[in-house]
């Protein structure tokens, strides 16, 4: 009896893997309505904030407040480190920004995070009136206090929570790459040990600041999420 030969049955077909996604550049987001309002309205947001800031911080320094007890605080030696804090904090803005600025969709949310971050410093702030610890010593910002002259008297009781460590945090969020997330996130640290060291903050703003970071860039990935093929991949 002859056998009749069969040829084998054929794969299911299987799906070309996809290339990886490109970053979406500046021509390709601009041409999305959803992107120039998401970012008109983020800067439209922190131009908002210019006129408010100002009398919102004075309102702050003039209002009494309790001072907390702090052991860890009391651990640490006092010294001013001014000059290494913003060393760090201007060193960390520059390279993000280099970073971000190739990629629109990052820088976005990147926005929307630090002004999600201004809200809700304001909001704790004025919920928890707080003096100083009594070594203080004032921090100096060797750009911002040369531009304007700062003759008046400085704000220190703008405590809970530390803005210059969530800056920091919200800065290595940002980013993208093991090492480079490695590199800010010790800085981060770094800043949040010298504030304390300055005497800028109880340990309890400091501790606290990563989790508003967080909070703040969790919200604005909400906020500014895109869907399809452009999306940024890196």
């Amino acid at each position: 009896m002859a056998t009749i030969l069969t040829p084998p049955p054929l794969p299911h077909p299987v799906d070309a893997p996809r290339p990886p996604a490109r970053p979406r550049t500046w021509p390709a987001a601009w041409a999305s309505i959803s992107f120039r309002l998401r970012l008109g309205a983020v800067l439209l947001g922190l131009l908002g904030l210019l006129p408010v800031v100002p009398g919102f911080y004075h309102f702050i320094q003039a209002r009494p407040g309790q001072r907390l007890s702090d052991p860890l605080l009391d651990l640490l030696p006092v010294h001013d480190v001014s000059m290494l804090t913003f060393a760090l904090i201007y060193g960390a803005i520059a390279a993000t920004l280099a970073y971000l600025l190739p990629r629109p969709q990052r820088l976005l949310q990147a926005l929307w995070a630090y002004y999600f971050l201004q809200l809700m410093r304001m909001v704790t702030l004025w919920l928890l009136p707080l003096e100083p610890p009594t070594t203080l010593v004032i921090l100096h910002d060797p750009v911002m206090d040369r531009i304007f002259e700062v003759t008046t008297q400085p704000i220190v009781r703008d405590l809970f929570f530390s803005g210059h460590t969530a800056t920091m945090v919200l800065l290595t969020l940002a980013g993208r790459g093991r090492k480079w997330h490695w590199v800010l996130g010790l800085m981060s640290m770094t800043v949040g040990l010298l504030v304390l060291v300055q005497r800028v903050h109880y340990s309890y703003d400091v501790l606290a600041a990563p989790f508003f970071a967080w909070a703040a860039y969790w919200l604005a990935g909400r906020i500014t999420k895109q869907k399809g093929s452009f999306a940024d991949a890196n």
